[in-house]
C-alpha cells in the first residue's frame, strides 16, 4: 500500500459519519410535540380538529414542498400546521400564538399566511355544491319549503383599516371596517359557496348580482331555490320573505322561509365560535385576510365531514336593509308560488 493511498484512506476514516459523529442540523425547535402533549379532547379544544383529521386529512394535503421557500431552520411541517390552527381557533396575536411554539411573531406570521395559501387553493375540493335532488328533500323536510338548494346571507368580518386611500370604503354601515363575506350553505350546515373579496361598505345584493354563482343560475346550471332575506331581490331562483303578509298563505310561506334560513345564521355563528379570528379585528394584509377566511370555510366543512363536535354557536341576527328594486316580476313569482304550494 502506498504512503498516498494509505493517507486517502485515513482521512476518510477519519471524516466519516460512522466514526466521526458530526451533530445533526435540528429541524425541530425546541417545541413540545401537541400531539404527545395533550390527549384527544385537549387537543380538540386548542386545535378545534381531531388529532386523526389533522395526520390524516389536513397534513398530507398541505405537505407537498412546504417547506421549498424556507430559509434557515425551517418548521416541521405538522407544525406549520398546527400553528395556523391555533391561530385560527384563538385569535389572540400571532406573537402569543408564537410563544406557545418558541417561534417568534414574524415566523408564525409567515406559518399563518402561508398555510392559509394553501388551504384556500384547496377550497374547490372542500367548497362545492353536492347532488341537488338530495339537497332539496334534506331542505323539504326541515320546513316544507320546496326546491331548495341553498340558504344564502352576508356575514361581516372585522379588519384593521387597510389603507388611508383605499380605507373608506372598507367600512360597513356600522361604522367599522369589514369585509363582507358571502356564503350559501346546505341543509347540515355545509358551506356549498364563498365569496370573499368585497369591502365592507358594499350590499349583499350587489355581492350576489357579481358572483359566479348567480351566473350558474342565470345560465341553468344550478336549477333550484336560494333563500334570502330581504336584503336580495326576488327572482325566479331568489326567494325573499314578504315584508307585510296578509294572508294565511303569505303568513305559513314566511315561517317555512324563516325556519329554513335560520341554517345560514346558525352557520355563521358556528363559523365564527369555532374559528375565533373570525370574531377579532384581522391585522393581516387584506390577500392573507381573505385566505384566512376562505381557510375557516375549509376547516369547517372538514368539522363537519369527521363529525367534529359542535360548538354552541351565537346566532347572528344582523339589521338588515331591505331591497327596495323588488320588481313586480318578482313579487308575481312570488304569489304564484305561494299560491301553488302553501294556499
Amino acid at each position: 500500500m502506498t504512503s498516498e493511498s494509505s493517507f486517502e484512506e485515513f482521512i476518510n476514516y477519519i471524516f466519516d459519519s460512522r466514526v466521526y459523529n458530526y451533530p445533526s442540523r435540528r429541524y425541530l425547535r425546541d417545541a413540545d410535540n401537541p400531539l404527545e402533549v395533550y390527549d384527544d379532547d385537549e387537543f380538540r379544544k386548542h386545535y378545534r380538529l381531531s388529532k386523526d383529521s389533522v395526520v390524516h386529512i389536513l397534513l398530507p394535503l398541505l405537505t407537498n414542498n412546504i417547506n421549498e421557500n424556507d430559509r434557515g431552520l425551517p418548521l416541521t411541517p405538522i407544525l406549520q400546521v398546527l400553528i395556523a390552527l391555533r391561530f385560527y381557533a384563538t385569535g389572540n396575536f400571532q406573537i402569543v400564538c408564537g410563544d406557545l411554539h418558541k417561534i417568534s411573531q414574524s415566523v408564525v406570521s409567515k406559518t399563518v399566511a402561508n398555510i392559509s395559501k394553501r388551504l384556500a387553493l384547496k377550497s374547490r375540493q372542500f367548497i362545492k355544491f353536492p347532488a341537488l335532488n338530495e339537497t332539496k328533500r334534506k331542505f323539504y323536510r326541515i320546513a316544507g319549503f320546496p326546491g331548495v338548494i341553498g340558504c344564502i346571507d352576508c356575514t361581516h368580518i372585522p379588519i384593521k383599516n387597510p389603507s388611508r386611500a383605499r380605507g373608506e370604503i372598507f367600512r360597513n354601515r356600522k361604522g367599522w371596517f369589514s369585509i363582507n363575506v358571502q356564503i350559501i350553505c346546505g341543509p347540515q350546515m355545509e358551506i356549498y359557496d364563498i365569496v370573499v373579496r368585497w369591502p365592507g361598505s358594499v350590499h349583499d345584493s350587489r355581492i350576489f348580482n357579481n358572483s359566479r354563482c348567480c351566473l350558474r343560475f342565470e345560465e341553468g346550471d344550478l336549477v333550484g331555490i336560494l333563500v334570502g332575506d330581504s336584503g336580495y331581490a326576488q327572482t325566479g331562483f331568489m326567494y325573499t320573505p314578504v315584508l307585510n303578509p296578509q294572508t294565511d298563505p303569505e303568513h305559513r310561506y314566511n315561517r317555512a322561509h324563516l325556519i329554513t334560513r335560520n341554517i345560514i345564521e346558525r352557520v355563521n355563528g358556528v363559523l365564527k365560535r369555532r374559528f375565533a379570528c373570525l370574531c377579532r379585528k384581522l391585522q393581516n394584509s387584506t390577500p392573507n385576510t381573505c385566505n384566512i377566511i376562505v381557510s375557516c370555510a375549509v376547516l369547517h366543512n372538514v368539522c363537519l365531514m369527521t363529525n367534529e363536535p359542535e360548538l354552541n354557536p351565537e346566532i347572528e341576527l344582523e339589521n338588515t336593509v331591505p331591497n327596495t328594486q323588488d320588481s313586480s316580476r318578482g313579487s308575481i313569482i312570488r304569489s304564484a308560488f305561494i299560491s301553488r304550494h302553501f294556499s
